[in-house]
């Protein structure tokens, strides 16, 4: 199976790019992950809130196949232990999904097409966060959920 996170505009902090490429180094001893940054919308500060998350999703809807299995991290999603999500990504693999697609929208969310398109949402905590640092404790999760799957003693329960 293959992992596309795709993502809306770069990180402006060096640091949180460093912590998040580090998690895709060692993803990618796993499964082939790809990470997809779709560039931020030109003169973005004179375009409404709605206008801005169309024309992402636009961008958006581009990157996906038919049979790629699109998963939203959103707030309004469902909520998973660390060893829940990894039991959700063995049964997508079980499944034989070709390829899974997280995206991480911009500050103002996703459009109603996206959310149209999407499989299912899911939300990392109740906590808001920066679409920026969700970069890195996302990919950090997805690291976790392979080494619970490979039975390795990187998380502790």
């Amino acid at each position: 199976m293959n992992i596309d996170i795709i993502v809306i505009g770069k990180t402006d902090s060096p640091e949180i790019q460093t912590l998040t490429d580090n998690y895709l180094r060692r993803l990618n001893f796993y499964t082939k992950v790809t990470f997809i940054t779709i560039p931020d919308l030109k003169n973005r500060k004179t375009i409404s809130a709605e206008s801005q998350k169309r024309q992402e999703g636009e961008l958006l809807l581009k990157q996906f196949s038919e049979g790629d299995y699109v998963v939203l991290l959103d707030e309004k999603g469902t909520q998973r232990r660390s060893v829940d999500f990894a039991d959700w990504i063995q049964k997508r693999m079980n499944s034989g999904v070709r390829k899974l697609c997280f995206v991480i929208g911009g500050p103002y969310g996703f459009s109603k097409a996206v959310y149209e398109r999407c499989n299912e949402k899911v939300s990392l905590s109740l906590m808001t966060f920066s679409h920026q640092i969700v970069r890195a404790i996302f990919t950090e999760q997805l690291y976790r959920a392979f080494t619970i799957i490979n039975n390795e003693p990187y998380h502790h329960e």
